[in-house]
C-alpha cells in the first residue's frame, strides 16, 4: 500500500512540475519586452542578386517568429531592427601557377542597427558577414541558390544571437 501511494505521489509530483529549456540563445524578459519591429533590409550591394532581398527578409522574420514570443508591430515597438544588405561579392582564391584561381569565394555582408527601447545599453550596430567557397570551374549561377541559402541562414543566426542573447 505504501509503495502504491508513494508511486502515485511521485507520478503526481512529476506531472505537476514541468521544465522547459530552449537552446536558441534568446534571453528575453517577456514581462518587459513584448513587441518587435523588423524593417525591410534593402539590397544596396553593388552586385545585385534579385531574390536575395526577399529571401533574407523572410528568413530574418521567420527566425524571430519561431524562436520568440514577441509580437510584430509596425511602429512603437519595444525592440526595433533595421539595416541593409551592403555586400555581395565574388573573390578569386587559391591562384594556381597558370594564374587562374582554383576557388571562388562568395561573401554576403549585412549592416544591422538594433534598438532596445525598454532596456538601456543594449542598442547595437553591427556589420555581419559570411562566406562560402566554391570551385572556380563551376558557374556562380549553378551554385548561387544553395550558397545564398547557407549564407542567409548563417547571417540571420548571427543577428539573432547578437540581438537576443544577453550573455
Amino acid at each position: 500500500m505504501k509503495k502504491t501511494l508513494l508511486f502515485v505521489a511521485l507520478v503526481g509530483l512529476l506531472s505537476a512540475c514541468s521544465m522547459s529549456y530552449r537552446f536558441n540563445g534568446a534571453s528575453i524578459d517577456y514581462d518587459v519586452t513584448k513587441t518587435i519591429m523588423i524593417a525591410e533590409f534593402p539590397n544596396q550591394a553593388p552586385l545585385v542578386y534579385p531574390p536575395l532581398e526577399q529571401r533574407f527578409n523572410e528568413e530574418l522574420k521567420d527566425l524571430f517568429t519561431r524562436n520568440t514570443r514577441l509580437q510584430f508591430v509596425r511602429q512603437n515597438a519595444d525592440l526595433e531592427m533595421e539595416g541593409e544588405i551592403v555586400g555581395y561579392e565574388l573573390t578569386p582564391l587559391a591562384v594556381q601557377e597558370d594564374s587562374f584561381a582554383s576557388e571562388t569565394r562568395l561573401t554576403l555582408t549585412v549592416r544591422m542597427r538594433f534598438r532596445n527601447n525598454k532596456v538601456e545599453g543594449q542598442d547595437r550596430e553591427e556589420r555581419v558577414s559570411a562566406y562560402r567557397n566554391f570551385p572556380a570551374d563551376r558557374m556562380l549561377t549553378d551554385v548561387q541558390d544553395q550558397l545564398i541559402a547557407e549564407l542567409v541562414k548563417e547571417i540571420v543566426d548571427q543577428i539573432f544571437n547578437v540581438t537576443m542573447s544577453n550573455w
